[in-house]
């Protein structure tokens, strides 16, 4: 299923990426200072992850993830402390970010049946412009007319010393090793499965984070974005 391409007054930016690329910081930051909507896709399969693990929904059940995805309702605020989320009126913006559950998150996006029932959600989010959206696949399937499409990357090594140092800022136990062990196998997850595989989108700008602090990314896709408005004459 396409998009519906229309002119839109602020356009959409797209931001995706590999996990621990720092495309969240990234996207938070550009959304923050351009006074877009932030719209998390990831924080949304991995609602729908949490959810199933709490209502015995067993991740590889294709037909039973997407019954769920119907089911649950994910919103996002805005917070002293950045954006919270929402999985069916009860905060979980900690609990969806453990180790488990992102794990969950790489699963359950592989159904296609899963993306297709989220799809429409997303869409919905970002139709209108004056919003960025960070992902695996934003650029490529969710929006493909996005007029901003950046991907953020890095080797497997600097990303995962950056998952693993938010995860222990947050407390949590983990090991450098298997931290690095499980980037490197949800590479593989997300760009091997059959539905919208990660990859960038053959119009997205390609960014290696690693030599750069997020700030420094941030101020580069701003540019690109007033760059844009100038041209258009927004």
């Amino acid at each position: 299923m396409g998009v519906t391409t229309m002119a839109r007054e602020r356009p959409v930016v797209a931001i995706d990426g590999p996990v621990g690329s720092g495309k969240t910081t990234v996207a938070r930051l550009v959304a923050r200072r351009l006074g877009y909507i932030l719209v998390d896709t990831g924080a949304i399969y991995r609602c729908l992850a949490l959810a199933a693990r709490t209502g015995g929904v067993d991740w590889q059940d294709s037909s039973g993830l997407a019954s769920l995805a119907a089911l649950i309702s994910v919103k996002f605020k805005d917070g002293e402390n950045g954006q919270r989320v929402f999985l069916d009126g009860s905060e979980v913006t900690e609990e969806i970010r453990e180790p488990r559950i992102s794990a969950g998150a790489s699963r359950v996006s592989a159904h296609p049946e899963v993306r297709a029932a989220l799809l429409g959600i997303q869409r919905k989010l970002g139709q209108n412009g004056g919003v960025v959206m960070e992902g695996r696949d934003i650029g490529t399937v969710v929006f493909p007319d996005a007029e901003i499409k950046a991907f953020i990357s890095g080797s497997p090594e600097i990303r995962a010393r950056r998952r693993f140092d938010e995860l222990v800022a947050r407390g949590v136990q983990v090991d450098f090793d298997e931290t690095l062990r499980e980037v490197i196998e949800r590479d593989r997850r997300d760009e091997q499965r059959a539905v919208a595989p990660l990859k960038p989108a053959a119009d997205a700008e390609m960014i290696d984070s690693g030599p750069f602090t997020a700030d420094q990314v941030a101020d580069h896709v701003v540019a690109r974005v007033e760059k844009y408005l100038r041209e258009v004459g927004n």
